[in-house]
């Protein structure tokens, strides 16, 4: 292994049985055939049959399926996917909690793990003990951690129920407590896996802050499902699909993308008084066209003409208009409206048809995914109209951040005299 590679897994499967019986009647099975293998020559006996590297037996799935990866000292390995995608397993197994059935684990150094809420701590004890206890699990000597005793206790800002047993903790307050101690001891490897969703918002930006730091000296393998966390601190991400590799690289939002692919672009939804309907949408950005409930694929900065063509009913002769784009994660990033704040205000025939149209000089989404709905108003602002996911536009760039829009500046040096 290379000297900087602290995490090297090899060909790594895991299978696992849904039935709870059967689970344990597969483990005594497993359990006499290493205490009693035959030899090539002789019949094997049904009870003591071994299971080969490929086989399936009853009830039986693959967790994790020819995963391989190397994550060095200052990396971060972001490891996503949907929920069941084999990411908690994977790490357990790296933690040496479970054993693979074929592939090779290699870890280098003392190891770090956030993998279960309040894992590795005894309730009974206060969080000074636990602190030391946990330490110990890591390697560490007692002089050691007395020297980096209080500055633990001030990342965690828990000072005032240090002394306090952990079960009368909040799970915030454990979170804190559990990763103030890897923070500040350091280890070679920290495996974290979604721990940190549980803490406040001023702790996870704490933590994420010292996630980049620590990355300078150990190898981190990160599991979230928040996305602007993966941008952030992750320098190589993998999509877990059902146990097996689906995306791997320094290719942050390909990843991504490919992980909001997984949820399927979901079924249309029309909201409102139902008093306006969208008859059709065009969207056309250079040569690529798009139509309702159709995909687009655009560059990034490309300028990108909507056309709309509503229809309004009860009687309504004007009304407003406005587009909203959504991101992967069903946030709002960008609001079209027009010459006014409520929206682009319009009148339509007299057969209550209106063709609109909507140009956007300059689309400065980042790089990703997004859905795009119409809204249609009355002139004193009753929502008619709402269809949501109307047209799905993929921003292509060349990078990417963890923002939702890359605007330009024009910069310049002004030095002081």
């Amino acid at each position: 292994m290379s000297d900087d590679v602290l995490i090297r897994a090899e060909h790594v499967s895991k299978r696992f049985c849904r039935s709870l019986k059967r689970s344990l009647w597969y483990g005594v099975q497993g359990v006499l055939h290493s205490l009693n293998p035959l030899s090539a020559g002789q019949q094997e006996a049904d009870l003591v049959r071994p299971v080969t590297d490929d086989e399936l037996r009853k009830d039986e799935f693959w967790s994790l399926r020819d995963v391989c990866f190397e994550v060095r000292r200052g990396e971060c390995l972001g490891l996503i996917g949907h929920n069941g995608a084999g990411k908690s397993t994977l790490l357990k197994v790296l933690n040496g909690l479970i054993r693979p059935d074929r592939g090779r684990i290699t870890m280098r150094g003392r190891i770090g793990a956030m993998i279960e809420l309040g894992a590795g701590f005894n309730p009974i004890l206060t969080g000074r003990e636990n602190i030391f206890n946990q330490a110990a699990m890591l390697g560490f000597t007692n002089d050691e951690v007395r020297r980096k005793f209080d500055a633990i206790v001030d990342f965690s800002e828990i000072e005032h129920a240090i002394d306090m047993p952990l079960q009368n903790y909040s799970s915030g307050m454990k979170i804190r407590l559990g990763f103030s101690v890897f923070a500040q001891l350091e280890p070679d490897v920290l495996l974290i896996d979604e721990v940190l969703a549980v803490g406040d918002v001023g702790f996870r930006m704490k933590s994420l802050n010292k996630m980049s730091e620590l990355m300078n000296r150990c190898a981190v393998i990160f599991v979230t499902h928040t996305m602007p966390q993966v941008f952030r601190v992750c320098s190589e991400v993998m999509l877990l699909s059902h146990g097996r590799v689906k995306y791997q690289g320094r290719d942050i939002a390909s990843g991504v993308a490919k992980y909001f692919d997984e949820f399927g672009g979901g079924e249309q939804t029309v909201t409102g008084s139902g008093e306006a309907v969208v008859k059709g949408l065009t969207a056309t950005a250079g040569e690529t066209t798009g139509g309702l409930f159709q995909s687009l694929e655009i560059p990034f900065g490309s300028e990108l003409t909507v056309e709309l063509q509503l229809q309004l009913t009860g009687g309504y002769r004007n009304g407003r208009v406005q587009l909203l784009f959504w991101n992967a994660e069903l946030l709002p990033v960008m609001d079209v409206m027009g010459s006014e704040l409520m929206g682009f205000p319009f009148q339509v025939q007299p057969d209550g048809r209106v063709t609109l149209q909507a140009v956007l000089p300059s689309l400065l989404l980042n790089a990703g995914k997004y859905t795009v709905s119409v809204i249609v108003l009355s002139s004193d602002l009753k929502v008619l109209c709402r269809h949501d996911k109307t047209l799905s536009v993929t921003i292509v760039a060349a990078c990417a951040s963890g923002a939702s829009m890359i605007l330009p500046a024009q910069w310049s040096v002004r030095n002081s005299p």
